[in-house]
């Protein structure tokens, strides 16, 4: 997600916390402070209120974090490449690859809502504990609302549709049953529309009656709304692929020498591209080492041109995503899913034979305006696109 920086790793995938997220810790410390804490454990100072609305909102924070590790570590047990964990202001987000069973797309799902729940529990108890032992009121408040707050973090999460995850166990139930995973993908999909736009709703007529809270129900809505819609496009773009191969939507490139200058390649290699083009790099002995476009060799000032060499601006191989002409679409857009939109280099026998760009899927998608035709799925059993 782009405006985040990271925190660190969680079971060796990697924290990263968005600009937004420290706007969640404000606003729940402002609405606990404000008069939650109050209502629960009334006669103590502004002090009390403030430093435990302070613990509870961070709390909240780590519960989410805790949400979103529960799904990374599931995806890696089930062998699903898990990229990053972003926690941002309307909750967190985990990026990872494609689930190839439905029991699998299930549980990942599932497992961060009922780890909320879970939490749930356990900080309920301990509030219970804190006030008949220690009879301090104001943490066991604080606690009790943590508690509060993930049981409807887990109950919200696990509503029947997409991009949440009950969307997402909804998904794999159809997938399962129907044994077609895009058609499920485009169900939890618009009941997910359905739901954002009625939030959004919802969240505008508590605004229109002066309850600022509806405007954190309007970002909610919308965001859901959103992601679902993507969800619906991305399902259809992957039917109308189904079956068809890296070498269908490819062009062909001829791959440039790193060792040019950039003096050089501009003359000879990157002569009449346009600037975003990609192109394919070797090194002296011919093996692959990466790509290169031309607005990144022409933001080399003019007077470096003739001492930079190619391979100085370029992006190394291992940076972008080696496909086989063979390969399914759908299998490198699942790919490129974790790897941050790199390029699509296709390679035949350690040989560059093509790249593969976002206007060549376009002109595909042309290509193939309606899903192929395909035999009916056995009952109870899921396939991967």
């Amino acid at each position: 997600m782009n405006g985040s920086v990271r925190l660190g790793r969680i079971a060796g995938v990697p924290l990263r916390m968005h600009w937004s997220a420290p706007l969640l810790i404000v606003f729940v410390s402002v609405a606990l402070g404000g008069g939650v804490l109050s209502a629960w454990a009334p006669g103590h100072s502004a002090a009390a209120y403030r430093t435990g609305a302070l613990i509870g909102a961070l709390a909240l924070a780590v519960s989410l974090v805790a949400h979103e590790a529960a799904h990374a570590l599931a995806a890696r047990r089930a062998k699903i490449e898990v990229k990053d964990v972003t926690v941002f202001a309307l909750g967190g987000v985990t990026r990872m690859g494609s689930a190839t069973t439905p029991r699998d797309e299930g549980w990942v799902a599932a497992i961060g809502p009922l780890t909320n729940l879970v939490l749930g529990g356990l900080f309920l108890a301990a509030a219970v504990a804190v006030d008949d032992t220690l009879h301090w009121a104001v943490a066991a408040a604080v606690l009790a609302w943590v508690a509060w707050a993930n049981g409807l973090l887990g109950v919200f999460n696990l509503l029947p549709a997409a991009p949440l995850d009950g969307g997402r166990v909804l998904q794999a139930v159809i997938w399962r049953i129907r044994g077609d995973r895009e058609r499920a993908a485009r169900i939890s999909g618009r009941c997910g529309q359905v739901f954002g736009v009625a939030l959004l709703a919802g969240g505008w007529l508590e605004v229109l009656m002066g309850q600022a809270a509806g405007l954190w129900l309007v970002l909610l809505g919308a965001f859901i709304s959103f992601t679902a819609y993507a969800e619906v496009r991305r399902s259809v773009l992957y039917e109308t692929l189904r079956g068809v191969r890296v070498t269908q939507a490819m062009h062909p490139a001829v791959a440039g020498q790193d060792w040019h200058t950039v003096d050089e390649f501009l003359a000879t290699s990157a002569s009449g591209v346009g600037v975003r083009t990609v192109i394919p790099l070797t090194d002296l002995d011919g093996r692959p080492s990466g790509v290169v476009t031309a607005s990144a060799l022409l933001s080399v000032p003019a007077v470096r041109r003739r001492d930079t060499r190619v391979r100085d601006v370029a992006l190394p191989l291992d940076r972008c995503l080696l496909v086989d002409p063979d390969d399914r679409v759908t299998d490198v857009f699942d790919r490129l899913a974790t790897t941050s939109g790199s390029p699509v280099l296709v390679l035949h026998d350690n040989r560059v034979v093509g790249v593969v760009t976002a206007e060549d899927i376009t002109g595909l998608t042309r290509r193939h305006p309606h899903p192929p035709a395909r035999p009916p799925a056995a009952h109870g059993a899921g396939h991967t696109t």
